[in-house]
């Protein structure tokens, strides 16, 4: 297996860099995320660095490590750790005059792209911040008021967790946060059944660990996350194809007192080399995401510290 840095340097506007591979190399003319191959004894981090400075010109200044892919082409077996690179220094330009463009995720409009970045173009749509429902405890009205400043605030992915309900005060309330979370350009998910998801128009479903055990397959017409606190439990969850993972708890919390705590060395030792972008959560805020993502997390997830509790 040949194992590859590849960077995914991103704008404060969210645009990426995409690079075109030159005349001689397999796959010529294909578009790709900047990178190469480590050297003897290199982390992915410091050939990361080392690329970006012999192809780019750039001086790494801040990264973090994101999710890892393997793809097998006709030449090659290999394994590209994906970084996200916030800060750097320098004008990128290409050493060897190759082609480079600032692309939007989502809205990409140069091709053809290698195949092995599938997963990553569909992870960089995701946002930064996952916010879980506490309807039971603020109650219906007071909720509706905080998720709608929250949408505002730019909160765009959602889950309903209020599992003890009865279905019909489901029924009753999934209309009223699907309405103002489109309003503002938001997907919920429902921790619940595919089929109650499908039945009331959510975007898809989030498994409990206990769900993805069970799970043979995951659903081809939902968006899927998945609630894990190991390794195995991330690596089950990459191999049935979810869109992601929350990983946890980091911090103690008052919905699971005395639960056992991951801290951020245990974060950072299981999301380690995850096949799929993981959120953290756990007693965190949104004041925790770089924290977070220096540790491999592809962002935050909330509960309280979602709706300004």
């Amino acid at each position: 297996m040949i194992r590859v840095a590849a960077a995914v340097v991103l704008r404060p506007d969210g645009r990426v860099l995409l690079a075109q591979r030159p005349p001689g190399k397999a796959y010529a003319g294909y578009w790709e995320f900047p990178g190469g191959k480590l050297e003897p004894g290199e982390t992915p981090a410091h050939a990361l660095a080392r690329e970006l400075d012999e192809e780019l010109g750039i001086e790494v200044r801040r990264s973090a490590p994101w999710i890892v892919q393997e793809y097998v082409y006709p030449h090659a077996h290999v394994e590209l750790n994906f970084h996200r690179v916030f800060e750097w220094s320098g004008e990128p330009h290409g050493h060897d005059g190759q082609a480079f463009a600032w692309q939007v995720p989502g809205a990409f409009d140069v091709a053809p792209l290698l195949p092995a970045n599938t997963i990553v173009l569909r992870a960089l749509q995701l946002p930064a911040h996952y916010g879980i429902s506490c309807v039971d405890e603020l109650g219906e009205d007071a909720f509706l008021l905080r998720a709608d400043a929250a949408f505002a605030r730019g909160l765009r992915l959602m889950q309903l967790r209020e599992k003890a309900w009865p279905r019909e005060r489901l029924d009753a309330f999934a209309p009223r946060i699907l309405d103002l979370a489109r309003g503002h350009g938001a997907r919920v998910l429902l921790n619940g059944s595919e089929d109650d998801a499908r039945r009331l128009g959510f975007d898809g479903v989030h498994w409990t660990a206990a769900r993805l055990a069970a799970a043979a397959s995951r659903p081809g017409d939902l968006m899927v996350g998945a609630s894990c606190h190991e390794r195995d439990e991330l690596a089950r969850a990459a191999a049935l194809g979810c869109d992601f993972a929350v990983l946890g708890p980091v911090q103690a919390t008052p919905t699971h007192p005395g639960a056992r705590t991951l801290g951020w060395d245990g974060f950072a030792r299981a999301a380690e080399g995850a096949r799929l972008p993981v959120f953290a959560l756990g007693g965190l805020s949104a004041g925790d995401y770089d924290t977070a993502v220096d540790r491999g997390a592809h962002g935050v997830a909330m509960r309280r510290g979602a709706w300004g509790k």
